[in-house]
C-alpha cells in the first residue's frame, strides 16, 4: 500500500546524554507513515556515538541558546515549517522553537522544565547532582557512569536492558544546560524561559509516569503554564513508564501516541 507523503518534515531532537543515532527507529517507522524525518545532533556532536566520547571538549559551554540557535538555522525559512519531536532537554528546545514560529507543532517527551515550573522532586535533584555538584561543570562536559545512567534512564528496567542502552546510546553532555535550567526561576533573562501565550501551533507534552529525570508532576506544572493560553496544549501520560522511554523496549508505544495526535492534528 502506497502511504500518502506528509506536508510537514519532521525534526527529532535528543536531550542530554544521548546521541541522535538513537531516534533511527523513529526516524523509520515515520517514515513509513510519509513523513520525511531527520535528526541531526547538537552543536559540538559527531556523526557517531564513538566519535562524540572521543572528542568531548568538542561539546564544552554548549548552552541552551547555543542549542536553539544551531537548530533555528538548520531550519531556516523553510516552507513547509517542521514538526519538532524532542526528548528531555530537546523537549524543551522544541517548545523553544514553537513558540518562536520555527515549527508547525511539537511533541516534547519528557521535557525538561521551563522556567515558571517550580517543583524540585528529590529524584529529579539527584539525577541532576553529577553534574551540578561541580560548578566547574558548567563550562565543561560530564559523562555518566553506568550506575548514575540507570538511575536517570534506566529505573523501570532490568539491569542488562539498561546497561545496553548506556553501551549503545549514552555519549558526553555539556553541563551549561543543566545549569541553566537549575537556575532558571532566579534569572531574569533565562535562556529556559518562553512565552506561553504566544499563539502558535498545537504542542503535545508527555511525561513517564515515574520519570526520575523530569518527574511527571514537573510535566504537570508545566502543562499548566500553558492552560491560559490560546493554542492548542495537551498532555499524555506514559504509565509505568521512565525516561528511556524513547530508546528501550517499549519506544514504540510512545512513537505510536505522536503519530496518533498528528493524525488528529491533520498533520
Amino acid at each position: 500500500m502506497t502511504v500518502a507523503t506528509r506536508t510537514h518534515p519532521v525534526i527529532f531532537i535528543h536531550g542530554l546524554f544521548l546521541h541522535s543515532n538513537a531516534w533511527q527507529p523513529w526516524i523509520d517507522l515515520f517514515a513509513e507513515h510519509g513523513y520525511a524525518a531527520t535528526a541531526p545532533g547538537w552543536p559540538g556532536d559527531s556523526d557517531t556515538v564513538e566519535a562524540t566520547r572521543a572528542n568531548p571538549d568538542a561539546l564544552n559551554n554548549v548552552g541552551i541558546d547555543a542549542i536553539c540557535h544551531h537548530y533555528a538555522d538548520l531550519i531556516g525559512d523553510s516552507n513547509p515549517k517542521p514538526i519538532i519531536v524532542g526528548h528531555s532537554f530537546g523537549g524543551l528546545i522544541a517548545q523553544e522553537l514553537l513558540a518562536n514560529d520555527y515549527a508547525a507543532a511539537a511533541v516534547a517527551i519528557d521535557p525538561a522544565q521551563i522556567k515558571g515550573a517550580k517543583s524540585l522532586p528529590f529524584a529529579e535533584l539527584k539525577t541532576g547532582l553529577p553534574v551540578l555538584k561541580n560548578p566547574a561543570n558548567k563550562k565543561r562536559t560530564v559523562t555518566l557512569t553506568p550506575k548514575q545512567f540507570r538511575f536517570s534512564f534506566g529505573n523501570t528496567l532490568d539491569d542488562d536492558e539498561s546497561q545496553s542502552l548506556y553501551d549503545q546510546w549514552s555519549i558526553p553532555g555539556p553541563g551549561r544546560p543543566l545549569f541553566e535550567d537549575a537556575t532558571a526561576n532566579f534569572s531574569r533573562k533565562s535562556p529556559a524561559a518562553l512565552d506561553t501565550a504566544h499563539v502558535r501551533g498545537p504542542l503535545l507534552l508527555t511525561s513517564g509516569s515515574v520519570d526520575n529525570t523530569v518527574p511527571l508532576k514537573v510535566t504537570k506544572e508545566v502543562f499548566g503554564l500553558y492552560a491560559s493560553g490560546p493554542s492548542v496544549t495537551e498532555f499524555h501520560e506514559f504509565e509505568g513508564r521512565g525516561h528511556s522511554l524513547t530508546i528501550d523496549h517499549g519506544w514504540r508505544d510512545v512513537a505510536d501516541v505522536a503519530l496518533a495526535w498528528l493524525d488528529e492534528k491533520g498533520l
